[in-house]
C-alpha cells in the first residue's frame, strides 16, 4: 500500500510538465517524454540538437 502511494507521486512528478534544462512549463514535456525518454520541451531539444555540448 505505502509502495503503491510512492509509486504515484513519482509518477505524478514525473507528468508535470516542467522541463528539466529552463524549468517552464511546457505541454511538449510529457511527448518529449514519451518519445525519447528526457523531460525537455520543444525549444530546449532543438538547442541540444543544433549545439550538443
Amino acid at each position: 500500500m505505502i509502495e503503491d502511494k510512492n509509486l504515484e507521486e513519482k509518477t505524478l512528478k514525473d507528468l508535470d510538465n516542467i522541463c528539466d534544462e529552463c524549468r517552464e512549463k511546457d505541454e511538449s514535456v510529457s511527448q518529449n517524454l514519451i518519445l525519447t525518454g528526457f523531460k525537455i520541451c520543444k525549444s530546449c531539444r532543438v538547442s541540444k540538437t543544433i549545439f550538443p555540448i
